[in-house]
């Protein structure tokens, strides 16, 4: 019986929803296996996680720049000093479960876990395998730490290999294999279904629009876009999902009618139907989260980028563009522009979806396990 670990913590989602789909593939298809996943810095301490990632919300929402500047200082310097040392300090007490379980393999989501296993390792504390899963588009300084005792790294495109290995990272243990995602986005939707029950034309085009979620980031510029959205394109249903965020959702609705668009604009605050949404959609807005820019790609869904974080997601979105995926709508740009003139002919939409095949990897979480575990075949 093989004992995995699959580590993650809750700084956005995307952390989880990998380490979730990692384990719950290990748990289907690996019967000799007993998986745990575990939020190290909720098992570390309750009140610094949840201090911490509030933390994190409250500063991605009202000073994103502030965020940047944090994230930025991380990659080397006083902060990233300290970050590390506090991981050392926070892997002691992680040790505790790590003894008690005695895993063969710890999976890592975060950059935070992979340091404190790696500090465990480097220090004879544990002797295990250590695969480190990376999240975004772009490599981050972080995840990179006391990478000598990282067994497995994988990542989502070449270019961050590449960057790795310019690090000094054996290219050996590096696997492009896409970031790990619901086993839901390999299902067949049938689409007159789903409209149906989002109270869609089934012989219309749809557009999926997500308005940022419990961040609410740059609501007056969310708005913009999504009211050069319906200005420009009458004949494309939208629909606009405002997440756990209240006044945007009001915001949305008072804008749909004052441009009378109740017709084709549909407003809802959470769905768990989003594989759903995206098997029926054109194209996708959002900010680029590692897991809706994942699920996009899968999804074979263009993507109009709007109100990145600064750090991670601009570099993401910087990636997205680059690789003619993406539009990415900057502060300064005019959205009644862009959206006109990306809609224009039905070649630039055809041409960013077709690019996506080479972005997408649907089966990154059943690669992934196969490398680390072998073919279950």
């Amino acid at each position: 019986m093989k004992k995995i670990i699959v580590f993650y913590a809750s700084y956005g989602g995307g952390h989880f929803s990998a380490a979730k789909s990692v384990a719950q593939y290990i748990g289907e298809n690996y019967p000799m296996t007993q998986v745990e996943i575990i939020d190290c810095m909720k098992y570390v301490s309750g009140p610094l996680e949840k201090m911490t990632t509030a933390a994190y919300r409250e500063m991605a929402k009202k000073a994103p720049k502030l965020w940047g500047k944090v994230y930025s200082g991380s990659e080397k310097g006083f902060l990233s000093a300290v970050s590390k040392d506090s991981n050392k300090l926070m892997a002691k007490k992680l040790n505790k479960v790590i003894q008690e379980f005695n895993p063969d393999l710890i999976i890592s989501t975060h950059p935070f876990s992979s340091q404190m296993v790696s500090y465990l390792k480097s220090n004879n504390l544990i002797n295990c395998s250590l695969a480190t899963i990376m999240t975004d588009f772009a490599i981050h300084q972080q995840w990179l730490i006391g990478h000598e005792f990282t067994n497995f790294f994988f990542v989502s495109n070449d270019i961050m290999k590449q960057d790795m290995v310019n690090c000094g990272i054996d290219e050996n243990k590096i696997f492009v294999t896409g970031i790990p995602m619901s086993n839901r986005f390999r299902i067949n939707f049938d689409r007159q279904t789903v409209c149906e029950d989002f109270n869609l034309d089934p012989e219309k085009k749809v557009i999926l629009f997500f308005g940022g979620g419990e961040f609410g980031l740059g609501k007056e510029r969310t708005s913009d876009v999504l009211k050069a959205l319906i200005s420009n394109l009458p004949d494309y249903q939208i629909v606009a999902i405002s997440g756990k965020n209240e006044k945007m959702k009001e915001n949305f609705e008072h804008l749909v009618a004052d441009n009378n668009a109740q017709d084709r604009v549909v407003v809802i605050s959470f769905t768990d139907k989003v594989p759903e949404l995206m098997s029926i959609s054109c194209c996708v807005v959002t900010k680029p989260g590692g897991l809706t820019t994942t699920e996009s790609l899968v999804s074979g869904l263009p993507m109009i980028i709007i109100n990145p974080i600064p750090g991670q997601e601009e570099a993401n979105a910087g990636f997205l563009e680059s690789n003619g995926v993406g539009v990415w709508i900057k502060v300064k740009d005019n959205p009644d522009e862009i959206i006109s003139n990306l809609f224009s002919s039905e070649k630039n939409l055809s041409t960013m979806k077709e690019n996506t095949k080479k972005l997408a990897h649907k089966d990154a979480t059943k690669q992934i396990c196969e490398i680390i575990l072998g073919s279950n075949n």
